[in-house]
């Protein structure tokens, strides 16, 4: 039963690109798959920056793993305040222009605050920065706005990052994807591990880009119970604010956050405490119907 896996993968995944670029109708050539996006954002620092001396920078609050491989790779993050509307202000890396800035990290839809950047402050922040810019497009496919790829080759320091982790539902497989041009992933495919992406993890991914119909329909699923579960938890006394949200969670404002976390956990409904990031909120991932009813009765009963 195991004689498929006695030989190594193919080391740059040629069936699964193939399948990617038929459906993103991008070239294969411009593409790199990797174990997990944090790879990816790990080799960004490994080939663009020198550790100990260049820098990089995103807006926080974001993703957490921007920082954790910038330590990781001994590159300082300068981490800069996004506005009260959860914006990017250029101005502030007019401030830092005089630094050895190699890299920015931009997450639109960004994690956890929901939203997305404005398109005019991306490609200003493109145009204007000279060394490369990831954008980390993970939950792209939960947001009505149009993903960045179809402009990548308008941008040659641009890398658009994606993930089979949310909408593919493969987050054990660890699967990200880069999307740029050749000359960024020749760089990628000579700094990578020979055989960073196992063989089954390949063919799941594969198997999941054949299936696209029942994909988009689990993400339709998936939004409509979003909007369920906003429009219940806006009745509810405890909650002070829900966030617009562009992915496949929820930005909520409690009156406790710590407490209502710790309630939930002892209820077994576990969400994400992001008190230390955004004043007394919690990241509520969209479940299914009947988890989302589970979490909805747990508040009722805080609120009561």
């Amino acid at each position: 039963p195991f004689g498929t896996l006695n030989r190594y993968p193919d080391p740059y995944q040629k069936e699964l690109k193939k399948r990617l670029s038929d459906l993103k109708e991008f070239p294969a050539d411009q593409i790199f798959i990797g174990n997990g996006s944090d790879e990816i954002i790990d080799l960004a620092f490994r080939v663009f920056c020198e550790p100990g001396k260049d820098k990089a920078a995103t807006f926080t609050p974001t993703y957490g793993m921007y920082s954790v491989s910038a330590a990781i790779n001994n590159v300082e993050l300068i981490e800069l305040p996004l506005d009260n509307d959860f914006q990017p202000n250029i101005e502030l890396l007019e401030d830092i222009a005089d630094q050895p800035i190699r890299l920015i990290f931009l997450c639109s839809p960004n994690n956890p605050t929901a939203n997305s950047y404005l398109a005019k402050s991306i490609d200003e922040i493109i145009r204007s920065f000279t060394g490369i810019v990831v954008l980390d497009e993970a939950y792209i496919d939960f947001s009505e706005k149009e993903s960045w790829l179809r402009r990548l080759n308008d941008y040659p320091n641009l890398i658009v990052m994606q993930t089979f982790s949310k909408a593919w539902g493969l987050a054990a497989a660890r699967l990200g994807v880069a999307y740029a041009s050749k000359g960024i992933i020749d760089f990628f495919n000579k700094v990578k591990p020979p055989y960073n992406i196992s063989k089954p993890n390949q063919e799941a991914a594969g198997a999941a880009l054949l299936n696209n119909a029942e994909v988009q329909q689990n993400i339709r699923r998936i939004l409509a119970q979003r909007d369920w579960l906003a429009n219940n938890l806006e009745k509810l006394e405890i909650v002070k604010k829900i966030y617009p949200s562009d992915a496949n969670f929820l930005l909520v404002e409690v009156d406790d956050a710590n407490r209502t976390y710790e309630y939930l956990v002892d209820k077994k409904v576990i969400v994400r405490n992001r008190n230390g990031l955004v004043r007394n909120c919690l990241r509520i991932t969209v479940g299914s119907e009947e988890e989302n009813q589970k979490l909805l009765a747990a508040l009722k009963d805080i609120d009561s």
